[in-house]
This record gives structure tokens, sequence and C-alpha cells, in this order.
């Protein structure tokens, strides 16, 4: 009896509780997606040391999953209370008829129980189906050998999957058996006459608050923005942040007093058809939700910028690879090791006596032919004295980036090069040459955040004195350029000057860049599996290829944009959902009021464009202010990790629209649909 009525009740609740099934459909599909990759990447054909990159992310993954868990469970119990809320007058009839509350929550726990096996069921199916499109992410990421791919199915994502829900379900199911233990008849038969409490705000303090709140916005924006010089350590990051919180939460607390006083105040607009009637939902129903609507404009704003960060940190170092490593291996040596020095870090006699000759002869010493692998071959020092540091070299400007940047390493050396050494690297990497008087130096850089310092020296023509002789600037712009491959735009600035300003007394690093003697990767990956298998234990070489840079940065760029795509995804679905639950809740007591107005007169056109206007609002404030806060947000975010560069962040703010599209709109059309439903007529 009771599992009919149960079965019933699931059965006729899924047409106006479609929100709530799509909610755990979704989140069923997701979690099972993003932990079924470890089993899906086990199929792809990758070298190991891009295994140990996926393996990283797979376990940072599962780390990620917990944090996930606790938001799902958030929502379902969230959820939950919200179709508690929904069946009070059933509940209450169930009462009158004789039926105890350990039946009521017997028919609850049954419910619950099929409520989870067909969302798990469906899920799981659905995410079965979406992962198999995610290993082709996987693969198209790391560039795998798609020929031993199949279709697969990962039974520890099941079971985690099962596990982590399997644990919710149980704490709503004590939830509820708790609730209903508290629950009153007559409480139960009133709970439809009864609203939430509103406390009309003094409009003076409203007004006084949301300036507050805007000066504690418009303070954060410019700490992140123009004044991010003041932020001079980590701990001062949470400034903003803390004001940002805090000023979110004023702004809607104040906002729930002012709308209504506003809008009452321009008379065509408030008298026109039922604005009145809908203005005053509106400020009611924000006025009641200040704290949620706020955690839910934050979760917006983290959502919109961590999509928009990750997804354009994977398009930069992907996109920067071709430009920033042009070579195919980067051989460096530091030189001339100190007797204190080798001490200090514990090398051995025979790697300080190397540090004494060039990569050249180390590289046949240790039985690697280079004439034989290598082509293009370039071979240079490079030079640093600690008579001129980077303090010297920004001259009358010092004293004040010093204000400024407290943070940065002014007593390190600068690095010199001569001007027929870095024009060789400049053809071979397709940059600017240069050339210089005999008194004439140049800055070379491409780190945004070190070339303003740069530039500044160079506009007040700061001379330096090296080996006796002075140098004044060529320019007073900085030549866009670097000497080490890498992924990221990492060169801070090295000076180029006359071939003659420097000597082999100051050498401090030799460098030799080169291209293989092979086209494809597999001939390239032979002769780097060839240089691997040398014993260099008693040499202080260090090699950088463009293989393994592409490798790292394609795991770098995978892990930054699952994390990403799995946070941004959770966080945008709980906000959306818990807005759409609030919503119909609303709709669902204030259905006699939509009857009232049929009662006046309205028709049903009037009354769906003032449910329309009013769920419309209700979701668009909190992503409108996320928004706001999201462009200063990006600013700040593509400033800290601007050494990946942000050529490429058009198309992932691009990409983040399409996301608060489909997943924000879809839970907006649903709510609008299931609210007209509820409304309805009967």
């Amino acid at each position: 009896m009771l599992f009919k009525l149960s079965a019933k009740n699931m059965k006729k609740s899924i047409k106006d509780y479609a929100i709530y099934f799509f909610t755990l459909i979704l989140g069923v599909a997701i979690f099972y997606v993003f932990n079924a990759i470890e089993s899906q990447t086990v199929l792809l054909n990758v070298t190991s040391s891009t295994y140990e990159i996926i393996d990283l992310m797979i376990n940072m993954l599962s780390g990620v999953s917990v944090f996930v868990s606790f938001i799902l469970g958030f929502l379902i119990i969230y959820a939950s209370r919200f179709l508690m809320k929904r069946r009070n007058k059933e509940f209450a009839i169930y009462m009158l008829l004789g039926m105890s509350k350990r039946k009521i929550s017997l028919i609850l726990l049954i419910e619950t129980l099929l409520i989870g096996l067909v969302s798990l069921g469906v899920g799981l199916l659905l995410g079965i189906g979406l992962s198999q499109l995610m290993s082709l992410l996987v693969a198209n990421m790391f560039e795998a050998d798609m020929t031993s791919f199949m279709f697969t199915f990962s039974l520890s994502a099941c079971y985690k999957t099962l596990f982590y829900f399997g644990i919710m379900y149980v704490i709503i199911m004590i939830f509820q058996t708790l609730s209903i233990s508290r629950y009153q008849l007559i409480d139960l038969l009133q709970s439809h006459k009864r609203s939430e409490k509103v406390k009309l705000k003094n409009p003076i303090l409203s007004i006084l608050v949301f300036i507050i709140a805007s000066c504690m916005l418009g303070y954060a924006y410019y700490l992140v923005t123009i004044g991010i010089d003041r932020l001079q350590s980590v701990d001062q990051i949470f400034i903003p942040i803390g004001l940002g919180i805090v000023g979110t939460f004023l702004l809607f607390w104040s906002l729930s007093g002012l709308l209504l006083k506003i809008v009452s105040s321009m008379k065509k607009i408030y008298y026109k058809k039922l604005n009145c009637f809908t203005i005053r939902q509106i400020g009611s129903e924000i006025n009641t939700t200040v704290f949620s609507m706020s955690m839910i404009c934050l979760m917006l704003f983290v959502t919109i910028c961590v999509l928009s960060s990750a997804l354009s940190i994977k398009n930069s170092m992907t996109s920067n690879i071709e430009s920033l490593a042009p070579v195919d291996i980067e051989f460096t040596k530091n030189l001339d090791m100190t007797e204190t020095y080798r001490e200090e870090m514990g090398y051995t006699e025979e790697q300080r006596e190397d540090s004494t000759i060039s990569i050249a002869e180390t590289l046949g010493n240790i039985g690697f032919d280079a004439d034989q692998y290598l082509t293009d071959v370039l071979d240079f020092n490079v030079y640093a004295t600690n008579d001129i540091l980077v303090s010297d070299t920004l001259g009358s400007y010092y004293e004040e980036a010093k204000q400024k940047y407290p943070s940065l390493a002014f007593d390190s050396a600068e690095t010199f090069v001569r001007v027929s050494d870095y024009n060789k690297v400049a053809e071979l990497y397709g940059l600017e040459t240069i050339t210089l008087d005999e008194n004439q130096y140049v800055v070379v850089a491409d780190f945004d955040q070190w070339i303003p310092l740069r530039e500044e020296a160079l506009r007040r023509k700061t001379p330096i004195t090296l080996l006796g002789k002075t140098y004044v600037p060529k320019e007073e712009k900085v030549t866009k350029g670097f000497l080490h491959i890498s992924s990221n735009h990492i060169n801070m600035g090295f000076f180029v000057v006359p071939d003659d300003a420097v000597e082999e007394s100051i050498r401090q690093q030799n460098i030799l860049i080169a291209n293989y003697k092979a086209n494809s990767k597999e001939e390239k990956t032979k002769i780097e599996n060839t240089l691997l298998s040398l014993d260099a234990s008693k040499t202080v070489l260090n090699a950088s290829s463009k293989l393994a840079i592409i490798e790292a940065s394609v795991g770098l760029g995978a892990l930054v944009t699952f994390i990403g795509l799995y946070l941004g995804i959770v966080f945008l679905i709980s906000s959306a959902a818990i807005l759409a639950l609030k919503e119909l809740s609303e709709s669902s007591d204030n259905k006699e009021r939509f009857q009232v107005l049929r009662k006046l007169g309205a028709d049903t056109k009037m009354i769906h464009r003032a449910l329309w206007m009013q769920i419309a609002i209700f979701f668009g404030l909190p992503l409108l202010i996320a928004m706001i806060h999201s462009i200063f947000g990006i600013i700040f975010c593509n400033y800290i990790l601007s050494t990946f560069g942000n050529e490429q962040l058009l198309p992932s703010i691009i990409m983040t629209a399409i996301f608060l599209i489909f997943i924000y709109g879809g839970y907006f059309y649903l709510t609008y649909t299931c609210s007209k439903n509820m409304i309805k007529e009967r």
C-alpha cells in the first residue's frame, strides 16, 4: 500500500518537479564523467611522461570530487526541503486520515529511494555516453593515438558515484524523518496561508548602505586593476576579496529596500499592466533572500572567472608553443663554478671541472654525436657581473620602483649578450635583429609585468657602466624577444651590447640551441631517448626540448581546463538550481494571488508576462552583478597569470558565455515552464 502510494506520488511529481530530477541527473552524469577519465586514458597510446601528467590530473580530479560531492549534497538537501514544503497540505490530509508520522516518514523514504534510483540510473547512462566524448577530448588534448580506442565503462567511477550519492541520500532520509517528527497538524493546515515576514527597510538607510556597498566594491575593483601595485603580498589579496564579499551582500540588502521605492516613483511604469504586482513580488523575494542572492552572485562570479581563466590558460599555452619554442632542443650550462660554490651545492669535482668547458665538448665527452643528430646549431655565451645589478640599471627610477614593487629582486645581477650572438638567435627564432653603435645597448624582454619597469628606465636615458665603459639606451622601448625556449613569456629582460663590451672573465652561462635531423615526432623522440640514455652524472648540463615543453604545456593546460570545467559547471548548476527551486517555491505560494488577478480581469497572457518578468529579474540580477564583478576579476586573473599569455582570452569568454546560455538559460526556461504549470487555473 505504502509503496503504491509512493510510486504514484513520484509519477505525479515528475512534471511539477522537472528541475529537481534534471539537477539530480545532471549532477550524477557530471560526477561520473570527470571520475571516468582514468579508465578512458588507460587505452590511450601516450608517452610515459604524458601518462604521469594524466595520472596527476586524475588524482587532483579525485580530490576535487570530494569538494564537489559536498556542493551537490547541499543542493540535493536544499531541493528536498523545497519538495517537502510543497506537500504540507498532503501531509496534513494523511494525518487527518489517521496515518502516523512514522508511516509518512516511510512514504518519504520509499519516494526518496525511487527518485534516487531513477536519477542515478538515468544520470549514469547519460554520464557513460558523455564520458566517451570526454575521452575524445582528452585524446585530442594530449595528441594521443586513438587506434586502440573503444567504448569503455568505468567501474571505479560508478562505485564513486554510487558511494557519494548514497551517503547524500542517507543524510536526506535522516533530515526528512526529523522534519516529519517536528510537524504539527495545525501548522501543516495553515502553511499555505503563511508567508515569509517582510520587513520594509528605511529608504534613507538603504541609500546609505547602497553608497557604502558601491564604495567598497569600487575600491575592490581599483585594487585588482589600477591599484594592483598596492597588493604587495599574498595575504593582501584577501583585502579586495573581503571587500567584494561584504560589498555584494550590502548591495543586495540595499537593493531590496530601494527597488520598490525607485520603481514606484515612476508612475507611468509602475501602474502599467501588472507591473505594480510584479515589482512588489520581486522586492519581496529579494528582501527575503539577501544572503542566498549574494552567495549565488558570488558563485556565478567564481564560475565565470574560473571558466574564462582556465580556458584562456589552456589556449594561450598551446598557441604560444610554436612561437616560444622555435627550435627542437636547448642545452644550458653554468660556467666557471668556484670551489666554494661547489661545496655549498654539493657538486662533485668532476662536475666543477665540466663547468669550465663548452657544451659541445661536454656532449662529446658523454658520447653524443652532435653532427649526427643536430642541425642549425648555435653555441654562445651569456655574461653577468655583480657590479651591475637590476637596481643599477633602473637608475633614478629605482627608489620609486622599490616602493611600488618591494618584492622584486632588485639585487640580482643583470645579464648581457653580444649583439652578434643575439642576432644569430633572432634569425633562427624569427625575431627582430638589432644594430648598435659602440656606446649603445638594447633591453630585450617579453614578460609583461617587467616591461613597464624596463621602459621607464629607458625613457629616463639610464646609462650603464660595464667593465669601465658607459653605454646608453638606443631606444625608449623594450625589444620583444627571448633566449630560452619555453611555453610562457618568462624573459624579465637582458641587455644586448656591442661585442667588445664583454669579455670571457665575466661569462656566466653557455647556451647551445639546435634542431634535430629528423622530421617526424617518432624520429625526434628516438633522438631524445638517446640523450636520456647517456650518463650525464659528471656534468652540470641541463636540457630543454620542444617535445617536453609541448607535453608539459598540454598537461598543465588540460589539468587547469578539466578542474576549471568541473568546478565551473558544478557551481553554475548549483546557482541556477537554487534560484530555480526558490522561484518554484514562490510560484507555489503565490497561486492564490494569481487566482485573484484572474478574478480582477487579468488575462492569461498578462499573467504569464508578469510571471516571466518576475523570474527573469530574479535570475538576471545576480548574473548581472556577477558579470560586472567578473570584468575586474578576469583582469586580475590575467595579471596573475600573465606569463601564460592572454592572446586567447576572447575565445575563452565566448565559450564561458555558451555555458551560461545553455545551463543558466536552460534552468531559467525550465523554471518559467514549471511555474506556468503551477499557477495554471485548474
